[in-house]
């Protein structure tokens, strides 16, 4: 098993040959929609069988030490990618604190293991090449649920096939060893986001509606552009405390 660039190619040509199946009242970010949900339906269900148990049970039994070197390791990788996309969008300084991190990691890190550039005070940029699109002046298209891989949108699938060619993970040879790397970092991520998932499921009366809006907003504030579509009032999640030291509403 490769990176998941077929994947990602495979499902955008499909969803959006889909976008007839919109009704008139879909968001405009999101005219996939039915397609989107599907598919969203699917990862959920895989996650429930495979992912969740597997990423619980990695989490139980990996000490946290271990945990901590894997995240560096990955996230050494990451850098790369992000010195690469910092290149592409003409920021310099981010640039070489990226390149910094990378032979500062690698080197005196033990290939990433510990996190020696952090240690340093030497910032993290993440960036990936559907940022780059974005700061480029690609508008990120319609919204589109991935399989196994979850929210994106069309520039950011475009930017994940380049991503995932460009991944150091591609320079390993061994095939077996690169599927067992990729598959480590996806559980990986996995646990990570265990107690943010129990969260979503207590908090959110629409996960995917949520899901999308978060993700969209994200990526939006990402490359300083304002977030465009309308969002709905939620009235499931807690209302925000007001901040310390914030004057009291007046009353009227």
């Amino acid at each position: 098993m490769k990176q998941p660039s077929c994947w990602a190619a495979a499902v955008l040509a499909l969803a959006l040959l889909q976008g007839c199946a919109s009704g008139p009242n879909a968001n405009p970010a999101d005219p996939l929609e039915p397609f989107n949900r599907t598919m969203y339906s699917f990862n959920e269900g895989v996650d429930r069988a495979v992912l969740k148990p597997v990423a619980t049970a990695y989490k139980e039994v990996t000490p946290a030490l271990v945990r901590t070197g894997v995240g560096n390791f990955f996230g050494n990788i990451s850098d790369v990618l992000s010195l690469f996309n910092n290149v592409l969008q003409f920021q310099p300084e981010e640039a070489m604190d990226s390149f910094f991190r990378v032979t500062t990691n690698t080197l005196w890190g033990l290939g990433g293991i510990f996190d020696v550039a952090s240690d340093m005070g030497i910032p993290k940029h993440s960036q990936d090449f559907g940022l780059t699109l974005g700061r480029w002046g690609f508008s990120s298209g319609p919204y589109v649920v991935l399989p196994l891989l979850g929210p994106s949108s069309v520039r950011d699938s475009v930017g994940l096939l380049v991503d995932a060619e460009t991944s150091a993970l591609n320079a390993v040879d061994n095939v077996p060893v690169r599927n067992s790397l990729v598959g480590l970092r996806v559980v990986h991520i996995r646990a990570n986001l265990l107690q943010v998932g129990d969260v979503l499921d207590e908090a959110a009366l629409d996960k995917y509606s949520f899901i999308r809006d978060s993700y969209l907003q994200r990526r939006s504030s990402r490359i300083g552009r304002e977030y465009l579509v309308p969002t709905e009032e939620r009235y499931d999640l807690p209302e925000a405390a007001p901040e310390a030291g914030a004057p009291a509403p007046a009353v009227k």
